[in-house]
């Protein structure tokens, strides 16, 4: 099958820590447990993915094709400078598969830098978006939120808060299945005032565009796993830190359930009878669940995947990647970044 065909996702297959086995792994369950999957596009060094692929009994899959790309960008790598030197990584092949059109989404868990100068680069940011973001979706109270920005830009201006709030929202629409998503802003305190000058000043920015989202207001640390809001606005800097805080606490959680539950034959027994309570819990705040972090804002669709994700993460991104074509998400988020800079261009009252 030709690489290039409608709503095809791109996959680098040569950039997660787990090497390539792991993502041909984790192509094989995304096929198997979606009928109606977008066709796959494995980006990477041919002659080492074809044995792969006939390990995982893929070779004769009619939704999946490979692109030979004879280079690698390691974690390592210094993003631009790989960009110049190594313009037949797989990364870059991928990404230009969507900047041709012959691939709607691209899916790496390659070098997060590489991937957001060259995705920045070679897709260029939309129309009225002067910075992408990084989105991810993190487990509260009764479901899930947004949080955005997951580390992209960390020395934002205002403006830039406002857009994150409007690609955060779309997203949460796409991910989550809220209709009108409430978008909180991340500060120290509800109060108008608090907190520092950019988020005083993305504040009042806020206000004014209104009718574009669901503002709910700042919020602070208190509210974020409540069920309080649906999507969390913050800098690159604070999102980075509260997504990776969440991860490591989510684990810490996990590993002294497990060791407090078999410290004596009783509470093995109890944990027994309890097994389903805490595969349910454990579902819930896995951060395999959803796998990937869009970039969001740019002129195609980017999803990061942790350099250490495993097959069921990158699955999880896979899916993500089949959600995102279904829905046209990036001509509604276009409109609406037009019609808030209209906004907020006009004279204030």
């Amino acid at each position: 099958m030709a690489p290039g065909s409608p709503g095809r996702i791109a996959v680098d297959a040569m950039g997660g820590d787990l090497g390539p086995s792991e993502v041909v792994a984790a192509v094989k369950l995304a096929l198997a447990q979606n009928p109606h999957l977008n066709p796959i596009t494995l980006v990477g060094d041919e002659a080492l993915l074809r044995p792969i692929i006939s390990h995982y009994g893929l070779h004769r899959s009619e939704r999946l094709s490979i692109l030979h790309a004879s280079e690698v960008i390691t974690m390592e790598d210094k993003p631009l400078v790989a960009l110049k030197r190594k313009k037949d990584s797989s990364m870059v092949r991928a990404i230009e598969l969507v900047k041709a059109g012959e691939a709607n989404v691209v899916v790496s868990c390659g070098n997060t830098g590489a991937l957001m100068a060259c995705g920045t680069l070679r897709l260029r940011t939309m129309e009225g978006v002067a910075r992408p973001a990084l989105a991810a979706v993190v487990p509260r109270e009764g479901g899930h939120f947004v949080l955005i920005d997951a580390g992209a830009n960390p020395e934002p201006k205002p403006e830039h808060l406002v857009h994150n709030s409007i690609l955060g929202n779309h997203y949460c629409r796409v991910m989550l299945g809220i209709h009108s998503p409430r978008v909180g802003l991340m500060s120290i305190g509800t109060e108008d005032g608090k907190g520092n000058s950019l988020i005083t000043e993305t504040n009042e920015l806020l206000k004014r565009i209104g009718g574009i989202i669901k503002y709910a207001g700042p919020i602070e640390g208190f509210q974020v796993f409540a069920e309080h809001v649906d999507v969390v606005v913050c800098d690159g800097f604070v999102g980075n830190i509260m997504l990776k805080s969440w991860e490591s606490l989510a684990k810490f959680i996990s590993g002294m359930l497990r060791e407090e539950l078999s410290a004596n034959p009783m509470r093995a027994t109890g944990a027994l009878l309890s097994k389903g309570a805490f595969a349910a819990l454990k579902d819930r705040i896995n951060p395999e669940r959803y796998g990937g972090a869009p970039l969001l804002g740019l002129r195609g669709n980017i999803l990061k995947a942790h350099g250490s994700s495993n097959r069921h993460a990158i699955k999880s991104a896979i899916r993500a990647a089949g959600e995102i074509i279904k829905t046209d998400m990036n001509h509604r988020m276009e409109a609406d970044i037009a019609r808030a800079n209209e906004l907020l261009a006009a004279p204030v009252p």
